[in-house]
């Protein structure tokens, strides 16, 4: 049987309009969050670039939060989750983290979902090693990502990455190298919190004009890291559809590519559940 232990935290709160279950909207104030017990607070690390981080349109069904899926804010606390979640670029807006967080909270009463947002738009593989700096964010995206997900892991268990990435890095020069960077990357991710199960998910980049032969092969190195490493999963884009830059997915596909990331995220699950 669960204990039904639960650790309250009381924010500082200066989001306005939060609609939480058994209560209206909340004005600027204490704002009291109940998170379960540790083993039942589920974290994931949400990291990449801009479509990781999202530049859907933010409409207001993006701002009612479930009473179960939070985010850890730019000031390091836990707050509901609305979009835009990340806060890397001016520009961020709806990406793929609630919708993922709500699909695997229907999935089981018993947990709640923490979302830890550390993607920087615009980021190569360059600047996602120990040290690494990003000039557009004025950021240390790999460092800036261990430091957040070890704070969360005070409160919740890690037990997961979502990951999309590789514009950037889809140009002569830098694809020819970026199966095996990556395939460090995902490495160094396992070792730094002690995980070598961890469960990583990797989005197919964009498919919304026709690809060079540098992008083609970032999308092959991402299949064929998937394929060789354990509990990696590649996790297609089909069908989903850009914004007017076409370089960004529009809100409708970051809900409907979110999803996707869960329904591949269950499938570990069910079957780690069946051996």
């Amino acid at each position: 049987m669960k204990k039904d232990s639960r650790i309250r935290l009381v924010l500082r709160c200066c989001l306005l309009g939060f609609v939480l279950a058994g209560g209206a909207g909340l004005e600027a104030g204490d704002l009291v969050i109940e998170l379960p017990q540790r083993e039942d607070f589920y974290l994931f690390l949400l990291a990449g670039q801009s479509n990781m981080a999202g530049r859907g349109e933010v409409s207001p069904a993006d701002n009612s939060p479930h009473p179960r899926v939070f985010m850890l804010d730019k000031g390091a606390n836990w707050v509901p989750a609305v979009d835009p979640v990340h806060y890397d670029k001016p520009a961020a807006g709806v990406g793929p983290g609630r919708s993922f967080a709500e699909v695997l909270v229907r999935s089981d009463p018993d947990i709640a979902i923490g979302l830890i947002p550390a993607a920087c738009g615009g980021s190569s593989l360059v600047s996602w090693v120990p040290g690494g700096y990003h000039d557009q964010t004025d950021s240390y995206p790999y460092d800036d990502a261990i430091v957040r997900t070890r704070l969360a892991m005070e409160m919740g268990t890690l037990k997961g990455i979502l990951w999309h990435q590789g514009e950037s890095d889809s140009r002569s020069g830098r694809a020819e190298e970026y199966e095996a960077h990556l395939r460090e990357l995902f490495e160094r991710f396992r070792e730094e919190f002690d995980a070598p199960d961890l469960p990583i998910l990797v989005g197919q980049l964009g498919q919304f004009r026709r690809w060079n032969p540098s992008r083609q092969m970032v999308n092959d190195s991402q299949i064929a890291v998937a394929e060789d490493m354990e509990k990696v999963i590649f996790v297609k884009s089909d069908g989903l559809t850009p914004l007017e830059d076409r370089t960004h997915f529009d809100t409708r596909s970051q809900i409907e590519f979110g999803k996707r990331y869960a329904d591949a995220y269950l499938s570990l699950e069910d079957r780690k559940g069946g051996q």
